[in-house]
């Protein structure tokens, strides 16, 4: 019992010991190793101007100084980011990653080639949610019906439900309880949410629904139960 009773003392002065040498140099990362999940609230939608991308429809119009008739054209930014007007330009314009703005400051310069102070204006052609949407994807993965990208409505309200259900549904396997959401901000810094889906619904915890970003990845596992 002598042994048992120092054997006990000892563990408890090294305890002692390992927590004063750890909350002098590494309190902070070790909460961090052993901190739960973040609680994640409702994440308001992000608002930012769309760009131009490749497989967009556009309209363009372009005038002369006035003119009563102007010249309306719609067309489609090509798998290059190129973009090819049947007026008057000879060459494709390089338009991925731009701006409407910055879109229609190019074509200006471009069309004062041949018109005196042309007017020009650049906007989207009416989105149905078909083909590729200037405001970007989301990516789903994993036991979905139908895994891949997932256009990004322009309300920019897409929350994981409703990607959820654009991407066919759940697979019957589903872990509907571990869904992961993976989301890049600019400086690269990665943040990952896990959403469950049984809360929302059981429980009506509609807040735990967060809208997604252009750019984000849903992975949904498999269930091993």
């Amino acid at each position: 019992m002598r042994h048992m009773a120092e054997l006990y003392r000892r563990i408890a002065v090294l305890a002692c010991f390992v927590c004063v040498l750890v909350c002098a140099g590494g309190c902070e990362t070790v909460a961090k190793i052993f901190a739960p999940d973040d609680e994640v609230g409702a994440v308001d939608p992000v608002y930012f101007e769309p760009r131009v991308r490749p497989g967009v429809a556009l309209v363009v119009v372009v005038s002369a100084g006035g003119s009563a008739q102007p010249a309306t054209m719609q067309v489609q930014v090509d798998q290059n980011g190129d973009l090819t007007l049947p007026l008057l330009l000879q060459s494709p314009v390089a338009c991925d990653g731009l701006t409407l703005d910055a879109l229609r400051q190019k074509l200006v310069k471009l069309y004062s080639d041949y018109y005196k102070q042309p007017q020009v204006t650049v906007t989207f052609a009416p989105y149905d949610g078909r083909g590729v949407s200037p405001w970007g994807t989301v990516t789903v993965l994993g036991e979905v019906a139908s895994p891949g990208p997932v256009n990004m409505p322009s309300t920019m309200d897409l929350t994981v439900t409703k990607v959820l259900q654009a991407a066919g549904g759940l697979r019957p396997f589903a872990n509907k309880s571990n869904i992961r959401v993976s989301r890049r901000d600019k400086d690269g810094r990665k943040t990952t949410y896990t959403i469950d889906l049984i809360e929302i619904g059981e429980k009506g915890r509609i807040e735990k629904d967060i809208v997604l970003r252009a750019g984000d990845v849903v992975w949904v596992p498999e269930t091993w139960y």
